[in-house]
């Protein structure tokens, strides 16, 4: 069945809770690569529990619950094995906490054609145990072979690389292991473990999580950029371009441009875009 926006534009997908503690924020922070040097003072604030901080990135992790029920959703038929993660964005109401319990409800906000494609746009807002607003995630979800349903393509990338040289660079050396740890956030798709499931996909060795590239990105703009001070960002948008592979360093471009910085990423062995179309929104 084709896609339907007069059914599928604007369900709900239900609440669902969450809750995280210091070492559920330490994890992910190891995950995206934290702690390298391991005594440095600024790697301490996001490996040790005294000083900790979250990474604005964070605010991905504790919204999958509320995505379930997109799988339920009248008219909005397709397969899960046809679906691409293609760009992510996070709204930042007020800095993260170390620790908290929320809940979050999510929607299908927008639907657009691509001819080839549906690209299925899911806002998730979530508030603390006040009632209060948290952060807000869009998921853009690219939907391979559902296009063709007659509506709008919808608005052209935004957030691209200003054509002049980077304001600076910067190099994150990635561990061998890294989507292995990554993986203990919650995400276990076995691509990013299982080299024969890898190999199915097309992939020589598991790639790493495009969530987890989405948080190498964060922290080096904030550790590099904002003097390490994650209470800056105030959103963070980024389109996956392409993928890394555990051990890879990433070569992060970057450029200051009023209230936000552009970034993009490609890996510096293969020269091939990870990150592109991303921007660290700044907090007045």
């Amino acid at each position: 069945m084709p896609i339907d926006p007069s059914k599928a534009l604007g369900a709900e997908l239900g609440a669902g809770t969450a809750s995280w503690e210091a070492d559920d924020v330490i994890l992910y922070n190891l995950g995206i690569g934290a702690g390298n040097p391991p005594t440095d003072p600024g790697e301490l604030e996001y490996t040790y529990e005294k000083n900790l901080k979250a990474t604005p990135s964070f605010a991905v992790i504790p919204t999958f619950g509320s995505m379930m029920g997109i799988g339920g959703v009248e008219g909005l038929d397709f397969n899960f094995a046809m679906l691409l993660h293609g760009e992510q964005e996070i709204i930042l109401h007020k800095p993260l906490p170390v620790a908290a319990k929320v809940t979050s409800r999510g929607r299908v906000a927008e639907l657009w054609d691509k001819g080839k494609a549906c690209l299925c746009v899911l806002e998730v807002d979530t508030k603390d145990e006040n009632g209060e607003p948290l952060f807000t995630n869009r998921f853009s979800l690219f939907l391979r072979g559902e296009g063709g349903f007659g509506g709008e393509p919808g608005p052209k990338a935004g957030n691209a690389a200003p054509d002049r040289a980077p304001d600076g660079t910067i190099e994150v050396p990635t561990l061998p292991q890294q989507a292995l740890l990554y993986r203990l956030s919650g995400d276990k798709n076995p691509l990013h473990a299982d080299p024969d499931i890898a190999k199915m996909a097309g992939f020589d060795t598991p790639i790493i999580h495009g969530l987890c590239s989405y948080g190498i990105v964060c922290k080096a703009i904030v550790d590099n950029v904002l003097d390490g001070d994650t209470t800056k960002v105030a959103g963070y948008a980024a389109r996956f371009a392409g993928v890394g592979f555990p051990g890879e360093t990433y070569v992060i471009d970057y450029w200051k441009e009023g209230d936000k910085v552009l970034v993009q990423a490609k890996s510096k062995e293969r020269d091939a875009k990870i990150i592109s179309n991303c921007a660290v929104m700044l907090r007045a």
